[in-house]
């Protein structure tokens, strides 16, 4: 894959990368081994400092970065800067939380242990590799680079290929705010010379967020050389609307998840199932919320969303709706690639789907939603588990009953219960089954690249 800037609301190539030779990526890697052995040595007090002042770069910048993240990937200006300025935030609350998460621990007294002293120490491991994904192209990669660099560890960033000016840009924003030369370095190299890169016994671990044949990739490569990995590999989210629900508040929510970033969001609702007593009043809100929507000019006020990142991504998107409408799916709204240039993908609703259809089981990364009628708790919980997927759920209910067993039955990384499932950096983020394991940010997301090391006295 060319490693290029290419401007999603026209096609226009914008900018081409050489890959980076094998000497520059040993360099790369040297440079982050040697940084390693120099922050390590460092205290939190000095690292907070650093990622502070790296997060007011960030902010100060906040105007330029959403530009770059919009001419990059498409999504509007707006949310261009809101995730700027997120991503500066969770590295100042990273920097004010390292401590306190990687405190040493006392789990037991050392006398039932026949020891005089018990500590257990949370040390860094060293040279992480991050692979990152474009559709949140300065927070993916944030969520792991602040809390791994508070911890004392150093990375290598290999960006997608289609973000690389932004990739650049993170390889130079924590040096610039004053930690060690070579502390997060980036790597332009292709898709294929990534997993190659864990046979380096420099690299301790790796971290993933993309597709399941990636991480599967990834996981494979690591295994062989006995290292660490976490992925996150997306998901086909569930958003469940129950009888005492607020219909009207679901079925706004439902719009936003659904073209939220063009609908490329791991985390994002895709399935939709409405309890057959209120089916009609909430599909003809969302169809409506849906068809009101403006897929236009990410610089535009007036646009709801941009188009999608990739030519390639579009095609993916055309391809899954063609399959539900060939066999016999209905659409309610959209589904209709517009003429003229770049990517763009309207706002699409579909109903009547069933398991021979791909969109039953594939993510669609994109504006496109699958309506599908339940019947009762019982078969909403039925066929929200049938996935291959477990990354995260919306359920729309105040029954209290109703809520604990969605809370407690529903597979997933999490359930968010009347609202939209999101991130924060001091809540665990990550999947079940397909969808991944291991978790970013909060205490949990820090340990992930830690020695939890015990420290036995006599």
């Amino acid at each position: 894959m060319t490693i290029a800037t290419v401007d999603p609301t026209t096609g226009t190539l914008l900018r081409e990368f050489p890959a980076h030779s094998a000497a520059e990526v040993e360099e790369r890697v040297a440079a982050a081994d040697a940084a390693f052995h120099a922050l390590r040595e460092t205290t939190f007090a000095q690292r907070a400092e650093w990622m502070h002042r790296a997060a007011d770069l960030l902010e100060a910048e906040a105007d330029r970065v959403a530009d770059l993240i919009t001419t990059e990937m498409g999504k509007t200006l707006a949310s261009a800067r809101a995730e700027t300025l997120k991503s500066a935030a969770g590295m100042r609350y990273f920097a004010d939380n390292a401590e306190r998460y990687l405190r040493p621990e006392h789990p037991v007294e050392p006398a039932a242990v026949g020891a005089s002293a018990l500590t257990v120490r949370f040390d860094p491991l060293g040279v992480i590799l991050a692979v990152m994904p474009w559709n949140y192209p300065i927070w993916q990669t944030v969520r792991f680079a602040a809390p791994a660099l508070m911890a004392g560890n150093t990375g290598l960033l290999k960006h997608a290929s289609n973000v690389p000016q932004s990739a650049l840009y993170l390889g130079e924003l924590f040096e610039r705010g004053g930690f060690p030369t070579g502390c997060f370095p980036t790597l332009l190299i292709e898709a294929r010379d990534v997993a190659p890169l864990l046979a380096d016994r420099r690299i301790r671990a790796a971290t993933l967020t993309g597709s399941v044949g990636a991480g599967a990739a990834i996981a494979e490569a690591a295994g062989r050389n006995v290292k660490k990995t976490v992925l996150e590999l997306g998901g086909t989210d569930v958003f469940i609307v129950l009888p005492s629900a607020d219909v009207a508040a679901a079925a706004k929510a439902a719009v936003d998840s659904r073209v939220g970033n063009a609908g490329q969001s791991c985390i994002a609702s895709k399935r939709f199932y409405i309890h057959a007593d209120i089916y009609d009043e909430f599909t003809a809100r969302f169809v409506e919320g849906m068809a009101a929507t403006v897929a236009g000019d990410p610089r535009d006020e007036k646009t709801t969303f941009g188009p999608l990142a990739t030519e390639r991504g579009r095609r993916d998107v055309e391809a899954l709706v063609a399959d539900a409408v060939a066999k016999g799916a209905t659409v309610l709204t959209g589904g209709r690639t517009p003429a003229g240039e770049g990517y763009f993908y309207p706002a699409t609703v579909l109903a009547d789907i069933t398991a021979s259809m791909r969109l039953f089981r594939e993510e669609c990364f994109g504006p496109v939603a699958c309506l599908h009628r339940i019947t009762d708790l019982d078969d909403a919980l039925r066929k929200a588990n049938d996935s291959d997927f477990g990354l995260g759920s919306s359920v729309w209910t105040t029954d209290p009953d109703e809520i604990d067993r969605l809370t407690r039955e529903i597979e997933a990384g999490g359930v968010f219960v009347n609202g939209l499932t999101a991130s924060f950096p001091g809540v665990p983020f990550g999947g079940v089954k397909d969808s991944g394991y291991g978790r970013e940010l909060s205490a949990h997301g820090i340990r992930e690249f830690v020695n939890t090391k015990t420290i036995w006295q006599a």
